[in-house]
């Protein structure tokens, strides 16, 4: 972070503080001006003279009132512009006061809109400027006095500088938030016209076809004892509404699968039970695992035990593909409370911060599995090498509804 982003940050944390430092730099710069006098006669020079008492206490006022310039604008701008036209009515020599009000005309400037600036502005600079011209010893087209009109009118046209500059950077982020949360809805509007469309189809292939087999099993049952010829040819149709369902199925289903996605299951869904298997076929494959088991007679819900058996194997998956040929896997499988934890080390060398990358879902997959769980699950590298995954299921799971997770 620079000097200058950092100075903002600081600004914005402590407003009354960076108010107050800059309430006493503009009191310096008014208490020096106070003792030195222009001089015009042959030439531009500069003396030393001493205040009197009032021109300091009202510059003293004037700084005093900008601790408060961002709390109350324009109740700061009102005290400082008064103690300036009280400063040139009463001061001989005069004392530069007027700069605290420059100071909080661009406050109300950069903090209101531009109607109103305009307003303040005006009224503040012919104010201040009529004071001047119209009081004390000096001549109206004096140049202290062109100074003040020239200085209340920089001070305005800078204060609604910044607050333009301010608006605009506000207009692009609410754009930028305004666009995000377009892309957003659009996606969830197009997902839920998918997920309608898929519903529409299943239920036309699903209803029709049902309803075939429904009436010609009936059919079937009716006619089987009297006349076993309709009865055979009722279910021919059963078979063939039966075979065009599936089809129908297969290719509807099919639209949501990816290229390389593999077929659906047929047979029940693997769980722990079946972990002896599953280390085997990575043995086989000349990966080097150790299991350990503390759960027996521990019964899993069905969600839990699918689970754990799917991020056991793709754990694996990542220690056969990234570990290394000499890495060695150890699986634990321990009931600890109303909790399963399965943990998965290795003490590979591979590059595991990138072993999803590629198009790969692996870590993403384990994680929505255990997240739909209410489960917890950590990954990352090993001190001294290697790869950990530590997934907590709970055994007693359930969704916000209170129904089990599909």
């Amino acid at each position: 972070m620079s000097t200058l982003a950092r100075a903002r940050c600081q600004a914005k944390a402590h407003p009354l503080a960076m108010d107050a430092v800059l309430a006493a730099a503009v009191l310096v710069c008014m208490v020096a001006g106070s003792f030195v006098e222009p001089r015009h006669r042959d030439s531009v020079s500069w003396a030393l003279r001493t205040p009197d008492s009032l021109s300091l206490v009202l510059i003293a006022l004037g700084a005093a009132a900008l601790v408060f310039r961002r709390r109350a604008p324009m109740t700061v701008l009102a005290l400082t512009g008064t103690v300036s036209v009280l400063e040139s009515v009463t001061g001989d020599p005069r004392a530069p006061v007027a700069m605290s009000a420059v100071v909080a005309l661009y406050t109300v400037a950069s903090t209101t809109d531009r109607p109103t600036t305009w307003r303040v502005g005006l009224l503040t600079m012919t104010v201040l400027t009529g004071a001047a011209m119209s009081a004390g010893s000096l001549p109206w087209y004096a140049q202290e006095n062109l100074a003040i009109f020239a200085w209340t009118g920089i001070g305005a046209t800078a204060g609604d500088a910044v607050r333009s500059r301010r608006a605009f950077v506000q207009a692009i982020r609410e754009r930028a938030e305004r666009a995000e949360r377009t892309r957003e809805e659009e996606a969830r509007r197009r997902v839920a016209e998918e997920r309608l469309r898929i519903a529409r189809d299943l239920h036309d292939v699903v209803a029709h076809h049902i309803a075939l087999v429904n009436v010609q099993a009936g059919v079937a049952a009716h006619v089987m004892d009297k006349r076993p010829d309709q009865a055979k040819e009722a279910l021919a149709h059963v078979r063939e509404a039966s075979r065009s369902a599936l089809d129908e199925l297969r290719a509807t289903v099919g639209l949501l699968r990816q290229s390389g996605d593999p077929e659906a299951p047929t047979e029940p869904a693997p769980g722990l039970d079946r972990l002896d298997e599953l280390t085997g076929t990575f043995r086989s494959a000349g990966l080097r695992i150790e299991v350990a088991r503390a759960d027996q007679g521990t019964t899993l819900p069905a969600a839990v035990d699918l689970a754990a058996y799917r991020i056991i194997q793709e754990a694996l998956t990542n220690v056969q593909k990234h570990a290394g040929p000499q890495a060695k896997a150890e699986v634990s499988v321990v009931h600890v409370g109303p909790n399963i934890e399965i943990t998965v080390l290795d003490d590979g060398s591979g590059e595991y911060e990138t072993q999803d990358s590629g198009g790969g879902h692996g870590l993403l997959g384990m994680r929505e599995r255990v997240t739909a769980l209410r489960g917890t699950l950590t990954t990352g590298p090993r001190y001294g090498g290697g790869f950990r995954v530590h997934a907590i299921l709970p055994l007693e799971n359930r969704t916000p509804t209170g129904e089990a997770p599909a």
